[in-house]
């Protein structure tokens, strides 16, 4: 198949078994990292949510959401989630959680329409993490202080990976370098999205494109981001838009840029009106969510996911996610990873 990337002389540095145990290091070190450095509560989060409350994210707006009726509930239908980013921002509101806390989760999802490649699954993972804070932190530099926290935790564990299995040697840089999505675009006029990445982050080695969702000088969006959680619209102390982006990183491996995080200062009541009327979804103000949010009963929020496969994969050296977590994938898939060296769960 096309999309699959098959490193040449690929071999995977642990065995099944040292994968498994791998996976339950990153994963329980890292959160614990993560919630000592964000101070954040850990709660319980839904796999499905009732359908038509606003409360699902619709990332793209073309992704279909896994759908299923209830019978007790008369049939209503109800939506595997495809992320927490809203529903993490009322829960929040209902925890009565103070500025400079915040809460994180284990979020699962399905993602019926994904394009299966190394990266990409029909099954998501993620931390999904949020926290209060106050009108004076929305800010890029605020953005900023808490995208370095993250990557310092990142470093810690990759740091403790590579100290229990020896085989495994440390990539990432000390720093994360960052970047306005329109600067980018500047620097590779020629190249698409995806490619500009590749050339940043194969400089950089680790790096944050600011301002996704809103169109750049040329017209385009840099990629595509749902108009009603983070701030993409509102002009940062830079003077471009953005108060949100993705955590990138060179993976060596597969020789490409690797995401790991998207995340961002979320809607206030005027971005948020600004963004519905950009994307034409003015009828969202209507929904349950909306409501909420334009009549001041949601505090002001930062958040995002981390990617709990995608972190055990570049840290413990695979060249396929599916080396990671146990999902489905088509026949030839499986037998041109195996054939690659690359066996998948």
């Amino acid at each position: 198949m096309s999309q699959i990337i098959k490193p040449k002389d690929y071999k995977a540095l642990l065995d099944r078994r040292q994968t498994e145990q791998g996976i339950k290091l990153i994963k329980d070190f890292f959160q614990i990292n993560l919630k000592t450095e964000l101070r954040l509560s850990r709660v319980t989060a839904p796999l499905f949510v009732l359908k038509g409350l606003g409360i699902n994210d619709d990332l793209n707006g073309v992704e279909r959401a896994v759908t299923f009726p209830i019978k007790d509930l008369g049939d209503a239908k109800a939506e595997v989630v495809h992320s927490l980013a809203k529903w993490k921002r009322l829960t929040l509101a209902e925890y009565e959680i103070e500025p400079g806390y915040g809460i994180y989760t284990d979020m699962n999802a399905i993602r019926a329409d994904e394009e299966l490649d190394n990266l990409h699954s029909l099954y998501v993972d993620q931390w999904d993490w949020e926290s209060v804070i106050t009108d004076g932190q929305r800010t890029l530099a605020f953005l900023k202080n808490i995208v370095e926290r993250i990557y310092a935790a990142i470093l810690r564990t990759e740091y403790l990976a590579c100290e229990t299995y020896p085989v495994l040697k440390p990539f990432l840089p000390e720093k994360i370098h960052f970047i306005h999505s329109e600067e980018l675009l500047q620097m590779y006029p020629n190249l698409s999205p995806k490619e500009r990445e590749d050339e940043i982050c194969r400089k950089y080695g680790a790096v944050f494109v600011i301002g996704i969702g809103g169109k750049l000088s040329n017209g385009e969006k840099h990629d595509g981001r749902a108009p009603d959680y983070d701030d993409w619209s509102t002009v940062a102390e830079d003077g471009r838009m953005g108060l949100n982006g993705d955590i990138l990183i060179w993976y060596p491996v597969l020789e490409r840029s690797f995401e790991l995080s998207s995340m961002g200062i979320r809607v206030n009541r005027e971005s948020l009106l600004r963004q519905l009327k950009i994307e034409g979804k003015e009828d969202r103000e209507q929904l349950f969510f909306h409501r909420q949010l334009l009549s001041g009963k949601l505090p002001l929020s930062i958040g995002g996911g981390i990617g709990q496969s995608r972190l055990c994969m570049v840290l413990l050296h695979k060249a396929h996610i599916g080396e990671i977590q146990s999902s489905i994938w088509p026949d030839e898939m499986r037998r041109e990873c195996d054939e690659a060296g690359m066996p998948l769960i």
